[in-house]
C-alpha cells in the first residue's frame, strides 16, 4: 500500500508539473533578449536597425519586423471592430531614447459583419533610436518586451523578450538608409498633406463626408480614423471622383452620440500613398450628388454670411416643391381659390399669419439647436431624423393626414371644436397652424443649396444662425405670401369645382410616398448587422400603427362628428403610437465571470455549464457573440435547459483562464466549452467559428 501511495504521489507530481509547464507555455515569452528572429505562434518577430553604431547626438533607424503565417494578421493603431496593435516596452540605458513606433498604411480585413484594420503576410514597424550628446562611449544593450495579438478565425496573444546592442562611438559615420523590410516600410508610412492639398470634413446625422482636394482627379480612397468608435468600420465607404480630388461618405458609428470637434485620420489612396491629417468637423449634410457650392478652402469656407442667407432663401423656396411640403402648400392654394373674392387686406393678413407660423416654428427650432450647441454637442440639420420617436410620430401623423386627403374621412368633421378651429381654412388660426405644419413636415427635407448654408450657419455666432434660418423660413413662406399680397396672380388658378376634390385626393400620393421614405429611415435607425431582423421587426410595428390609424379613419368616416367615434379613434390612435414606440426589454441572459470556484460550484450542483473564452481584441469572438450566442434561438435553449453561462474574458492575460484553456487543449480565443450536467462528463469543445446549428446540436446532444 505504501508503495502504491508513493507511485500515485509521483504520478500526481508529474501530472501537475506537466500541467504547469503546459499552462505557462500559453503566454510564455519567446526570445533571449537578442534581436531575433524568434519564432512564436503563427508569426516570427525580429528587431532590426540600419546601423550597429551611433555617434553621441545622432540617431539610428530601427524597427520591429513581424512575418506572419498565411491567413493570419496583426493590427494597426486603431484595430477596427476588435484587436490590439503590437506594442514595445523598452528598458533603456542612460542617454538612449526611443521614438514612438510608426505604422505603415493598413488595409481593411473583413470577417463576417465586422471589420479589422491591419496587416497580413508581413509588416515592419519603424522607430528611431537616439543617443544624447552626453552619452558615454561603449556598447549598450537595449531591452524590449514585445507584445502582440495575431488572429485568423482564432486570436492568440504573444510576447517576446528582445533587444538590440548599440555601440556608441564618437565620430561614428551617419547611419546608412534602412534597407529590406524596414526600408520598404519607411516608404509606406503615411505622409502629411502636400502643399496646396487639404481635407474638409462635414459631420451629418448618418455620415462623415470627407473631401480631399489635391488638384488632380483621384480614383480611389479609404478612410481610417486614429480614434475608435468614430465610424462604422464594416460598411462600404461611398466614393465620388472629383476633378480636383475625391469625396467619401463614411457612416458614423452608432455609438457616436455627438460630433467630435476635429478628426485625426488617414486617407489611403492606394497601396503606396496615404495622407495623415487632423481637421475640424463642420456640422451639416452633403447629399450624395455633386454640390452646387464649391467645397471649403484650406483657410476657411467659400460661403459668406450674405451668401449663406441667399442660399437659404432660395433653398426655402425650392423646399416648397419637396414632396414633404407641396401638399400643404397646395391646400393653402385651394383656400385662395375659394376666397378669391374677399378683400385684399384680409387675404394679405392670411398670408402674413401663415408666414408668422413658419417663422416662429423655425425660430423655435433654432433655439433648440443653439441650446444643444451650447452644451458643446455639435449637431446638423435633420438631427431629429436620428430620433425613432420623432420619425414614428411624424410618419403616423402624415399617414393619418393622407388618409383624410385621399377621401377616407373628413378631417375637419372629426376633430373637437378646438382642433377644428386650428385647421379651418378660413380662419387665421388655420393659416397659422398650417404654417407650423409646413415647418414640421419640411425639416426632414434638405432642398438643393441648403446643405452648405445650414452647415455654415450652425458653426457661426448666434445672430448669423438666426439670420440664415430666418431666410430659410421666409423662402418657405414666400410663394403663398406672394399670392396673398398680389391677388391678381390667383387668376391663373382654375375656378373651384369638383376637380378640387379629385386633385386633393391626388395630393395624398406624394404624402404617402413621404410616409414610405420615413418608414425606410425608421427601419435603418434600428438596423444592426449583428441582428439583421431587428430593423424589419421595428418596421412591422410601425406598419401595425398604420393599420390601427386606418381603422381609426374608417371609424371616423362611418360615424362622422360623433363623440363616441372620436373617442374610439383617439384610443386607436394612442395604440398606433404605442406600437412602434414600445421597446421590448432585453431578455439576453446574464453571463457570470469565470473563476474555478464558479465552475466547480455549478458542476457540483449538477448544472450544465457553457464557457465562452473571449477577448475584446478578438474579432471572431465578437462575430460569434453577436450572430450566434445572442440569437433568440440559442438564448432560448440556454434558458430552457438551465445552462450556467460563464464568460472567461482574456482581454488581459489571466493565469486561471490560460490554465483552463490548456486543460481543454486550446491556446487561444475564441474557445467554447460545454460541460454536461453529469459531474463525471467530459467537456465538449466546440469549433472556433460558431453557427446556430453547431451550438443547438451540441446542447441537444450533451444535455439529453
Amino acid at each position: 500500500m505504501k508503495r502504491q501511495r508513493h507511485c500515485l504521489l509521483v504520478l500526481a507530481v508529474m501530472f501537475l508539473a506537466a500541467f504547469a509547464i503546459s499552462a505557462s507555455a500559453q503566454m510564455q515569452a519567446v526570445g533571449d533578449g537578442g534581436p531575433g528572429p524568434f519564432k512564436a505562434k503563427h508569426l516570427t518577430a525580429e528587431l532590426t536597425s540600419s546601423a550597429s553604431a551611433v555617434a553621441p547626438g545622432r540617431s539610428v533607424q530601427a524597427g520591429l519586423v513581424l512575418t506572419l503565417e498565411q491567413g493570419w494578421h496583426v493590427y494597426w493603431i486603431n484595430a477596427g471592430d476588435a484587436g490590439e496593435a503590437p506594442a514595445l516596452k523598452w528598458t533603456l540605458p542612460a542617454g538612449i531614447t526611443v521614438g514612438a513606433m510608426q505604422f505603415p498604411i493598413p488595409k481593411r480585413l473583413p470577417l463576417g459583419p465586422l471589420m479589422d484594420f491591419g496587416y497580413e503576410d508581413a509588416v515592419a514597424l519603424p522607430l528611431t533610436l537616439t543617443a544624447a550628446p552626453s552619452t558615454r562611449p561603449g556598447r549598450l544593450h537595449l531591452d524590449a518586451l514585445v507584445t502582440w495579438v495575431v488572429c485568423r478565425e482564432v486570436c492568440v496573444p504573444g510576447k517576446a523578450k528582445m533587444g538590440l546592442d548599440l555601440d556608441v562611438i564618437p565620430n561614428a559615420p551617419a547611419a546608412p538608409p534602412a534597407k529590406g523590410a524596414l526600408g520598404e516600410a519607411l516608404t509606406l508610412l503615411p505622409k502629411p498633406l502636400p502643399a496646396g492639398a487639404h481635407v474638409t470634413v462635414t459631420g451629418g446625422a448618418k455620415d462623415f463626408v470627407l473631401t480631399l482636394t489635391t488638384g488632380r482627379k483621384e480614383e480611389d480612397a479609404e478612410f481610417y480614423p486614429f480614434d475608435q468608435d468614430l465610424i462604422a468600420n464594416a460598411p462600404d465607404q461611398d466614393l465620388q471622383e472629383r476633378p480636383d480630388g475625391v469625396r467619401l461618405w463614411v457612416p458614423r458609428s452608432p455609438e457616436l452620440k455627438a460630433l467630435p470637434k476635429q478628426i485625426h485620420g488617414l486617407l489611403r489612396l492606394d497601396d503606396n500613398v496615404a495622407y495623415e491629417f487632423t481637421t475640424p468637423v463642420t456640422p451639416g449634410e452633403i447629399p450624395r450628388v455633386q454640390e452646387a457650392v464649391k467645397p471649403a478652402s484650406a483657410g476657411g469656407t467659400s460661403v459668406t454670411v450674405l451668401g449663406a442667407i441667399g442660399l437659404a432663401f432660395v433653398g426655402g423656396i425650392i423646399l416648397n416643391l419637396m414632396p414633404c411640403v407641396f401638399p400643404v402648400l397646395f391646400l393653402k392654394g385651394l383656400a385662395l381659390v375659394q376666397t378669391s373674392g374677399e378683400e385684399r387686406a384680409k387675404m394679405r393678413s392670411h398670408g402674413l399669419v401663415y408666414a408668422l407660423g413658419i417663422l416662429l416654428s423655425f425660430w423655435a427650432i433654432v433655439a433648440v439647436l443653439l441650446a444643444v450647441r451650447s452644451t458643446t454637442n455639435q449637431i446638423g440639420w435633420g438631427f431629429q431624423l436620428q430620433s425613432p420617436t420623432f420619425l414614428a410620430v411624424l410618419a403616423l401623423g402624415l399617414f393619418f393626414f393622407s388618409l383624410s386627403l385621399a377621401g377616407q374621412f373628413d378631417f375637419g368633421l372629426s376633430l373637437t371644436s378646438a382642433g377644428d378651429s386650428l385647421t379651418r381654412k378660413q380662419g387665421y388660426a388655420g393659416s397659422f397652424f398650417t404654417g407650423v405644419l409646413a415647418t414640421v413636415v419640411a425639416t426632414p427635407c434638405t432642398a438643393p443649396l441648403m446643405g452648405a448654408a445650414i452647415g455654415f450657419a450652425l458653426a457661426q455666432p448666434m445672430w448669423v444662425t438666426f439670420a440664415v434660418f430666418t431666410a430659410l423660413a421666409l423662402g418657405l413662406a414666400a410663394p403663398y405670401l406672394a399670392l396673398t399680397i398680389q391677388p391678381g396672380w390667383t387668376k391663373v388658378l382654375p375656378r373651384p369645382g369638383a376637380w378640387m376634390e379629385t386633385l386633393k385626393q391626388l395630393t395624398a400620393v406624394p404624402l404617402f410616398a413621404t410616409v414610405i421614405w420615413l418608414t425606410w429611415v425608421y427601419g435603418h435607425l434600428y438596423s444592426d448587422s449583428a441582428v439583421p431582423q431587428r430593423g424589419v421587426d421595428r418596421v412591422a410595428m410601425l406598419l401595425l400603427g398604420f393599420l390601427l390609424l386606418a381603422i381609426a379613419g374608417w371609424v371616423l368616416a362611418k360615424w362622422p362628428a360623433n363623440r363616441k367615434s372620436t373617442i374610439a379613434a383617439a384610443v386607436l390612435g394612442a395604440l398606433a403610437l404605442a406600437a412602434p414606440l414600445y421597446q421590448k426589454k432585453d431578455t439576453t441572459l446574464a453571463w457570470q465571470p469565470y473563476s474555478q470556484a464558479t465552475l466547480d460550484t455549478a458542476r457540483a450542483a449538477g448544472k450544465p455549464v457553457f464557457i465562452d473564452f473571449t477577448a475584446a481584441w478578438c474579432l471572431s469572438c465578437q462575430v460569434n457573440e453577436r450572430l450566434v450566442l445572442k440569437s433568440s434561438e440559442v438564448q432560448e435553449q440556454f434558458r430552457s435547459r438551465g445552462v450556467v453561462l460563464v464568460r472567461a474574458d482574456w482581454t488581459q492575460y489571466d493565469d486561471a483562464i490560460t490554465r483552463e484553456l490548456a486543460s481543454v487543449g486550446r491556446s487561444g480565443v475564441p474557445t467554447y466549452v460545454l460541460y454536461p450536467a453529469a459531474k463525471d462528463s467530459k467537456a465538449d469543445v466546440l469549433p472556433e467559428l460558431l453557427t446556430k446549428p453547431i451550438v443547438l446540436d451540441a446542447l441537444k446532444a450533451g444535455l439529453r
